[in-house]
């Protein structure tokens, strides 16, 4: 087990924030994965102190991410930048293994910032046909930066025995959301300067009919939660197929809950792995280091 931890830069220093991240890898064997947050509500980011606006949000970010990685890579490091400065920073003992960092955002900065620093870029659960656009966009930027970047997605997942079982959960569930509270949350997420936010609303409109936007990919969490609003709802066979599907426009990673989460954490464990592991794609982490390595599935 792993912990991807949000971080937000800004909030704290680049050095401090590198000095724990290897304190908490020699602490725990080298479990900590870094998920870079960085903040694409300006009332939210108020509320903590930061009053830059979104694009000079990302300029810090990747000022941050760039002090970052020169220590974990044993460096000194001096930089003055628009919103960071730092004097002669110096590990004294630098992580073993250095952290992943994880990175999503949507916009034209997110994604030149995505491509200079992530090992993964992650991304909300859109039709396969715009995930392969995003996939195709951080490519090339990060071939531009000299790099390369592997893919995961953020999904929810209604998986039972068969496609009729798992679409009366979803509609469970949908009958739940109170229309008053859904048109509250939709005006909320309407305010979002978050381009990724903007494409979620976009699969649904806040209309609460045609809510399967692409074969078992359900756009109803939308409606009642901001960020990851979608869901892979299906039959075990289905949803692996899905996932199959992803897997072959280049997602390696992929980040998947459910409601109540420990429930549906069985049913994906019981019945959607080992459909994954025979076709060759997941392998249960007791298996010999000498096993071809497959997809990594995360429980978030």
């Amino acid at each position: 087990m792993k912990f991807l931890v949000a971080l937000r830069p800004g909030f704290i220093s680049p050095t401090l924030a590198a000095q724990m991240a290897s304190t908490f890898q020699r602490q725990t064997g080298g479990r900590l994965l870094i998920n870079v947050v960085t903040g694409g509500e300006s009332a939210e980011q108020r509320a903590y102190g930061d009053f830059l606006d979104k694009d000079a949000r990302y300029v810090r970010t990747g000022e941050f991410l760039e002090v970052v990685r020169r220590l974990w890579a044993g460096d000194t490091v001096s930089l003055t930048g628009e919103h960071i400065h730092i004097a002669d920073a110096k590990l004294a003992r630098v992580p073993n293994p250095v952290p992943e960092v994880y990175f999503g955002g949507s916009s034209p900065i997110a994604g030149t910032v995505a491509a200079a620093h992530s090992d993964v870029y992650l991304t909300w659960g859109e039709p396969p046909a715009q995930v392969a656009e995003k996939i195709a966009w951080i490519t090339e930027l990060a071939h531009r930066a000299g790099r390369t970047v592997r893919f995961g997605i953020r999904l929810h997942v209604i998986t039972r025995d068969t496609s009729e079982l798992a679409w009366a959960e979803a509609n469970r569930l949908l009958a739940g959301f109170d229309p008053a509270a859904v048109a509250d949350i939709q005006k909320s997420l309407a305010r979002s300067e978050s381009e990724g936010q903007r494409r979620m609303l976009a699969l649904h409109a806040g209309a609460s009919d045609a809510l399967e936007i692409y074969p078992n990919l359900w756009a109803g969490i939308g409606l009642v939660r901001g960020g990851a609003g979608t869901a892979l709802v299906g039959s075990h066979e289905e949803v692996a197929e899905r996932i199959l599907e992803y897997h072959d426009l280049g997602i390696d990673e992929f980040v998947l809950s459910g409601y109540p989460h420990l429930e549906e954490a069985y049913w994906f464990g019981e019945g959607v792995l080992p459909r994954l592991a025979a076709r060759g794609l997941w392998r249960h982490p007791d298996a010999p280091v000498a096993a071809q390595r497959g997809l990594e599935v995360a429980s978030s």
